[in-house]
């Protein structure tokens, strides 16, 4: 049975999330900004990866297994490619996420 009390809801409402990593010693804003550039290419490429999977590759000039590996790198490079140059707006947020982490794993105190 699923405990509904109010007490139950102001726990889950302060619970610290378990998985935070503490920053590497030494992490710059810099250093959050790329990973979040970075990360935005990761999802980037995955949302292009599955737009190119139903595009046929048959026929006389097929180029078999060697396509797909080489289609796969293409779509890598494209996404890289939009988000270096703005992309669709989640490495900012990521970017906001890394820093408030950051702050809050350091003890400095958040902006109001």
């Amino acid at each position: 049975m699923v405990d509904t009390s109010a007490s139950a809801a102001v726990a889950l409402a302060t619970a610290q999330p378990r998985n935070v990593v503490a920053p590497a010693p030494g992490s710059t804003p810099d250093d959050a900004k790329k990973a979040a550039k970075e990360f935005e290419g990761v999802f980037l490429a995955q949302m292009l990866g599955s737009m190119f999977e139903g595009v046929s590759t048959d026929g006389p000039f097929g180029g078999g297994q060697g396509e797909s590996v080489m289609r796969s790198l293409l779509v890598d490079e494209y996404a890289k490619s939009v988000a270096a140059r703005g992309g669709v707006g989640i490495a900012d947020n990521v970017y906001r996420e890394l820093i408030h982490i950051q702050e809050t794993v350091n003890g400095k105190p958040e902006p109001k």
